[in-house]
């Protein structure tokens, strides 16, 4: 040791160019630092804002299923407590008669309207205590015969008393090797809950609704970066619902025993399961990783600069190497706006070009990297928006249709084509806007089917003035005031009920206006509708989040008021006049002037006709 420093001290002393070139070396360790830095410190950023887009949206995904499971246990809560099915199930006895079988037809066809109309949920399944019979919408009826299996069932039904358990296909029963799956014949997560809730002598029969797997994989699969990545969902005790992956991975313990994975896990705020995904950190990394080549690259171009510029030096070139120098350190402290003159047509010349091509690049490259960052992440915000393709709709209600129509059931037959129809104008190719004339034949359908609903209990009118034809409006605009007309209104009208739809012109307004003969609204409750309209504000400012604590009703009248004074402006207005025993007139008016603003998008989107429809 002592020797290299005798060495290292007679090359100091004794020859300028290798104390140049130290010099040089040590002006280049601020910038390999500064550049080192930069690419570790340029990763944890990449991490951390990927870390946490990808939370927000696996938060997003986990509140969306939260409002699922919500919505299939609300379904459950009506069925477990449905008249017509308890009543249906309370005839049938210990013995399976005739009857019986024509009981458990009557519940299928309830549990198939369920399932038409929510598409998480791929089949219902009722347990008969008394007969031991499961009788599913996909299966059909399987007797149970075992009395351990009918035992089990029973202690299911008695444990969850009111309440509800999530069951996979694949828990033990402890009976054997039977499964979940095998008794109740479920392939997926199923919702298992007792029938008659409010009843406390119930018999121990069980509803069970069966969530289809594949459509919770679609929900979260669009949450997928690339085709590398994975994702799984959890239930509260890390059973595994579903995942794109193969077997059965421990997200934790792969994220902690190897490095080159990147996980990130949410949980649900009311069920607590959990969301992980998994993606290659090569993945992640793939974009800055030649930038990381690039940097290294200069810097060793860098130290083989400093030798051949202390050589310079040494030849006799000092004052341009003092310039070069300070230039240095400029760009060590972060200012690349640096460009050192140069009138030289030498080595010199060219190695100060060579310097300021390389703050320039170095500054180009920062510049674009983040650039292209912010880019990135706002293509990926807009790509994560979830959508459901509406065709298996239009496929499940064709199927009932030709069901119906096969069985001779013309009042299902015909409450289902409207339904299709009225969908299928709905979803109609994203239009946001109607001519007056297609919203009244859209909503037809809608009447339609509540007509079938409530056994054409009430007649509906129609009084459209011909010049109101052709003007466009918002799509769906009329049809919460129209269901609000037939559930509050008509609803409990035993007869003669009268539902009168009419459009026309006044002055610079057009009028839409729904009308019915119903009990009409309490003046207590009118005056509070009407006070609750007045505050939302012209610039149709919401109050509809389900999130939000200050909004418990009115949401068709709140949605509706809100979507015209965004669309039309301070002018257009929703005014809801009403008696008791008399009826009820909620009357939209627009702006003619804004209306007409949509009169070209109207013209270049045509809704299709009846026969486009029957076609279809």
């Amino acid at each position: 040791m002592a020797g290299f420093f005798g060495w290292f001290h007679r090359q100091y002393t004794q020859k300028i160019q290798f104390r140049l070139t130290l010099y040089f070396l040590f002006i280049l360790l601020p910038l390999v630092a500064i550049s080192l830095f930069s690419n570790v410190r340029s990763r944890e950023v990449l991490l951390e804002q990927t870390a946490d887009r990808t939370k927000a949206a696996l938060n997003s995904s986990m509140d969306y299923m939260d409002l699922t499971l919500q919505n299939v246990e609300e379904i459950s809560t009506l069925v477990a407590t449905d008249s017509n099915v308890l009543r249906l199930s309370e005839q049938i006895g210990a013995n399976l008669t005739p009857q019986g079988v024509l009981n458990f037809i009557d519940i299928l066809k309830q549990f198939a309207n369920v399932t038409s109309i929510n598409h998480i949920v791929s089949q219902m399944s009722i347990y008969h205590a008394r007969s031991h019979i499961i009788v599913s919408s996909i299966n059909g009826i399987k007797h149970i015969q075992d009395p351990n299996q009918q035992q089990w069932l029973q202690q299911l039904a008695v444990g969850n008393g009111s309440g509800i358990s999530y069951t996979l296909p694949e828990d033990a029963t402890g009976l054997d090797n039977l499964t979940v799956g095998n008794i109740l014949g479920t392939d997926s997560i199923s919702l298992v809950r007792s029938l008659d809730l409010n009843n406390p002598t119930r018999q121990p029969d069980l509803l069970i609704v069966t969530i289809d797997k594949n459509k919770l994989l679609n929900l979260i699969r669009s949450l997928l970066p690339s085709p590398q990545a994975q994702i799984y969902l959890y239930t509260n005790n890390q059973k595994l619902v579903t995942g794109t992956g193969s077997g059965d991975p421990n997200p934790l313990v792969v994220h902690e025993e190897d490095s080159s994975v990147f996980s990130v896990k949410s949980d649900s705020r009311y069920y607590n399961w959990s969301l992980v995904m998994l993606q290659p950190m090569k993945e992640l990394y793939e974009e800055t990783d030649p930038l990381r080549l690039y940097t290294y690259l200069i810097i060793g171009i860098s130290v083989l600069l400093a030798f051949w510029i202390s050589w310079a030096v040494y030849s006799g070139i000092a004052s341009p190497v003092q310039r070069l120098y300070h230039g240095m350190r400029g760009v060590g402290s972060g200012k690349f706006n640096i460009q050192l003159e140069n009138e030289r047509k030498d080595e010199f010349g060219y190695l100060t070009k060579a310097f300021n091509q390389m703050v320039q690049n170095q500054k180009d490259l920062i510049e674009n990297f983040y650039e292209q960052r912010l880019r990135l992440t706002d293509t990926e915000l807009k790509f994560l928006q979830s959508q459901i393709n509406p065709h298996f709709l239009y496929n499940t209600l064709d199927s009932i249709y030709w069901a119906a129509k096969n069985y001779e059931a013309d009042e299902i037959s015909e409450m289902v084509l409207n339904l299709s129809k009225f969908f299928r104008l709905s979803l109609n190719k994203g239009r946001d806007t109607f001519t007056v004339e297609e919203t009244i034949a859209h909503l037809h359908y809608y009447v339609r089917v509540q007509q079938l609903r409530f056994l054409d209990k009430f007649s509906v009118e129609y009084e459209v003035q011909e010049e109101s034809k052709t003007i466009p409006i918002l799509k769906l605009l009329l049809q919460p005031l129209v269901e609000n007309a037939i559930l509050h209104g008509l609803e409990h009208k035993p007869k003669n009920g009268l539902l009168r739809i009419s459009t026309r012109i006044e002055g610079d307004y057009l009028l839409l206006i729904v009308e019915d003969n119903g009990e009409g609204i309490p003046q207590e409750r009118l005056l509070y509708i009407q006070e609750q309209l007045s505050k939302i504000s012209d610039d149709g400012e919401l109050e509809l989040s389900f999130t939000s604590e200050l909004v418990q009703d009115l949401y068709a009248l709140r949605n509706v008021m809100s979507r015209i004074k965004m669309l039309y402006g301070p002018d257009a207005n929703l005014t809801i006049d009403s008696a008791e025993e008399r009826g009820t007139i909620s009357t939209v008016s627009l702006p003619l002037e804004r209306c007409q603003a949509q009169l070209l998008y109207s013209k270049k989107w045509s809704a299709p006709t009846i026969a486009e429809e029957n076609d279809a």
